[in-house]
């Protein structure tokens, strides 16, 4: 294994810092106030707040879930824990949208709303239907803010694999991982470094083109990335993955295409044009292992087809963002066992 790609390394702030920052200005006062009494170890490690209405203040920590007690404590007791009122939900919707939620139908539409920061809140309720598609969301009543952590150095350890020593060209790469394992925080590295250069390897940095169909990656609040990711980077925030890869072939001229979780046909498709034009590709899709994507047969038939020529599999066996595998495609063989 290479092992743990987030231990140890540092981000621009603390995630109290941030959190500070973009997080509790976009909380309902008591809430707002329930999370400046946790202390800082927990902070730190907040990775979701999830508001249900008339359901206990939840906390997604690295390690767990929790509850807030009205006290500000955490609780693993559903009746200590503090219940998310409709006024809480009322007021926080209002903060989320900037008082203006009809401003937001665009991503609303698609459950979530970006905010400053990168910061993705996913958003359920009544989903209001137009000829068979989603055309909004009423009677909102859950509400997840993920919190985007920025880990500058976290693909320090991949690049060598990723990167011919010699020929200094980028091998054609797919990261696969369950949820919440660090998959969006190893792209998005992953991307700044092959957009700014990497000194240390010779690898001078090239041109990016990046579909970023959920706002995951850069993190695009009005248009502009939030996250880092690169010099030479160009982002389509909210495109969808397949169109978006055409516009950039066409539009851009990238050297690589990125985009995160492949999975439907017209991917596929649309990153054959991109090898036929030249073109690397990264990207990411859902799963434990690769026995498990190639049950979903888009994926089965992109591998088939031998596009990518490096695996990373990534888990939590060692912690978030550990890398269990990086196999060589052309030979199916590991690189790091």
């Amino acid at each position: 294994m290479v092992g743990n790609m987030v231990k140890n390394k540092c981000s621009k702030e603390t995630m109290v810092s941030i959190i500070s920052r973009d997080i509790l200005p976009v909380l309902p006062g008591k809430i707002r106030e329930l999370l400046t009494e946790l202390p800082g170890e927990a902070l730190d490690q907040i990775e979701e707040i999830r508001l249900r209405q008339k359901k206990p203040l939840l906390l997604a920590l690295t390690r767990e879930d929790t509850m807030v007690t009205p006290l500000g404590q955490l609780t693993g007791v559903p009746e200590f824990s503090y219940v998310v009122s409709e006024n809480d939900m009322a007021r926080a919707i209002q903060l989320v949208s900037g008082c203006s939620i009809y401003a937001f139908e665009e991503e609303i539409k698609n459950g979530f709303i970006t905010i400053r920061g990168g910061h993705r809140v996913g958003i359920s309720g009544k989903a209001v239907l137009d000829r068979g598609r989603v055309k909004t969301i009423k009677n909102i009543t859950g509400l997840n803010i993920r919190i985007a952590r920025e880990v500058t150095g976290t693909a320090d350890r991949v690049l060598p694999y990723i990167i011919d020593p010699v020929s200094k060209e980028f091998h054609h790469t797919l990261i696969i991982s369950p949820p919440r394992c660090g998959k969006t925080t190893l792209i998005r590295d992953i991307i700044r470094q092959l957009s700014s250069g990497v000194p240390a390897i010779g690898f001078r940095g090239c041109t990016v083109g990046l579909v970023d169909e959920r706002s995951e990656i850069a993190g695009c609040f009005n248009g502009e990335p939030q996250k880092d990711v690169g010099i030479r980077t160009d982002v389509l925030d909210g495109c969808p993955k397949a169109e978006g890869m055409m516009m950039l072939i066409r539009a851009m001229g990238p050297q690589i295409i990125a985009t995160d979780e492949i999975g439907k046909q017209e991917d596929a498709a649309a990153l054959e044009e991109a090898l036929n034009a030249g073109i690397k590709v990264l990207t990411t899709a859902h799963g434990a292992d690769r026995e498990e994507i190639v049950q979903r047969p888009v994926l089965r038939y992109i591998m088939e087809q031998r596009i990518f020529e490096r695996l990373i599999i990534l888990g939590r066996s060692r912690g978030i963002g550990t890398v269990e595998d990086i196999v060589n495609l052309r030979d199916n063989k590991s690189l790091v066992r």
